[in-house]
């Protein structure tokens, strides 16, 4: 399994670019603080590249700025290339599938008063339930535990999976 979840801080603006057939993509820096600090020295960070694409690419470069935690998940890429002086070169990055804000918005900051947000590419759609422009629309809840939306399935025959 390759899952990644990473929390960090830009260390550049993200820029927007787009392929030769119109898909928005973007590549950013972010640094990782260590969780392990020895006595007597700073603590360290890891400087990973992020890859976005689509609408995660679009919703990173809006709403996020260098020096902005930012949190994500996705998953590891691997690659090598020979460069010009003929030696191999080895790359590393992460591909973001979802990310999310860290921290509540600074003045400086261009996403809405809702101080949280994410988006995760797969739905095609932002996080409604914590990035919110429009009112919710009315919606049924299953949190009052009642349990007429159930049947009982019958235990004298096979399971149908």
């Amino acid at each position: 399994m390759n899952n990644v979840s990473l929390i960090g801080r830009l260390t550049a603006d993200p820029e927007l670019r787009h392929t030769q057939s119109g898909i928005a993509t973007t590549r950013f820096n972010i640094a990782v603080d260590r969780q392990f600090v020895r006595q007597g020295e700073e603590r360290q960070a890891d400087f990973i590249t992020i890859v976005a694409w689509r609408q995660t690419a679009e919703f990173v470069c809006k709403y996020f700025a260098k020096g902005q935690r930012i949190a994500l998940t996705g998953s590891i890429r691997t690659g090598s290339f020979t460069g010009q002086d003929g030696n191999k070169r080895y790359t590393f990055e992460v591909f973001a599938d979802n990310v999310e804000f860290c921290e509540p918005k600074r003045s400086s900051s261009s996403y809405d008063s809702y101080g949280s947000g994410s988006y995760g590419g797969g739905s095609d759609s932002y996080n409604r339930q914590s990035y919110r422009q429009d009112p919710a629309p009315a919606s049924t809840s299953y949190a009052s535990g009642d349990t007429g939306d159930f049947v009982d399935m019958p235990t004298d025959e096979d399971l149908p999976f």
